[in-house]
């Protein structure tokens, strides 16, 4: 679920969804309620100049994940929470989560370097 969703609604969207009668669909808890992060210049100031620095010419464009993640609990307590990696995949060779999920070596180092770049930025100014 997307930040700001009602589990509620969604369980009423996949029912209409579904329609079939002779299935249930059921809500067993989890997904907790919380409101997404607000996007500060600060934020997104920092993910620009790194990259800009690190991979000129490439655009940031922000988006949200719906991958199940800790950060609705960070949310909820009060600390914004960002989901940023850096990491460059091969769109035709996708095997995150896979018996063979892999990453090339130099997307590894990139998306640590950029990381590493990135937390010293925020920590400093």
């Amino acid at each position: 679920m997307m930040p700001g969703s009602d589990p509620q609604d969604v369980l009423q969207t996949l029912t209409e969804v579904v329609d079939n009668t002779d299935l249930e669909v059921s809500y067993r808890g989890g997904g907790a309620l919380s409101e997404p992060s607000p996007l500060t210049e600060e934020i997104l100031g920092a993910v620009e100049s790194i990259t800009d620095q690190l991979w000129p010419g490439i655009t940031v464009i922000p988006t949200m994940s719906t991958g199940a993640t800790d950060e609705a609990k960070m949310r909820n307590a009060g600390i914004p929470t960002y989901g940023v990696s850096g990491i460059f995949v091969d769109r035709n060779d996708m095997r995150i989560h896979g018996q063979d999920e892999r990453l090339l070596k130099k997307s590894f180092y990139g998306g640590y370097e950029f990381l590493y770049q990135l937390g010293m930025k925020l920590s400093s100014d």
